[in-house]
């Protein structure tokens, strides 16, 4: 051990600039804020969407039409995806599961299976929602549609 090798201790030496600390730290006076203004002064808070005294853009553009906030959102799948999805896997019964491993679904969706597409193996599929050409396809070749 040498004198060139020498380092503060971990954690001793801080890479923050102190600001406010007296005119020797370089960051006196103003504390880098300026002279004058609201920006300048404690407790300031710029509000959200404030443009300096300038119309918001949330108050200048139109508001029209009705969001539902009791909608509820299905990610479709279509039979061909099932089908796909059921000779690639060899599968004889499609869960919501399945879906998602396979890339149809994300992990909180819920699934609702449309009736695109033409279905040509017997297939039990488990889902959260089904249209009436979907299920009505399903249960011809033999299969069932199961809500969950």
């Amino acid at each position: 051990m040498d004198l060139s090798s020498l380092k503060p201790a971990e954690g001793s030496v801080k890479t923050r600039k102190r600001i406010g600390r007296g005119p020797g730290s370089g960051l006196g006076g103003t504390s880098t804020r300026g002279h004058k203004g609201q920006k300048s002064r404690s407790g300031y808070k710029k509000k959200l969407g404030f443009e300096g005294g300038q119309m918001p853009i949330q108050r200048r553009l139109p508001k029209f039409g009705f969001n539902n906030i009791n909608r509820v959102e299905y990610q479709a799948v279509n039979l061909d995806s099932l089908q796909a999805l059921a000779e690639k896997q060899n599968l004889t019964k499609i869960t919501v599961e399945d879906m998602v491993a396979a890339g149809l679904a994300k992990k909180n969706d819920l699934v609702k299976v449309l009736g695109n597409g033409e279905l040509k193996t017997k297939v039990d599929v488990v889902a959260n929602a089904f249209s009436k050409t979907a299920e009505e396809a399903i249960t011809k070749l033999g299969g069932t549609a199961e809500k969950c």
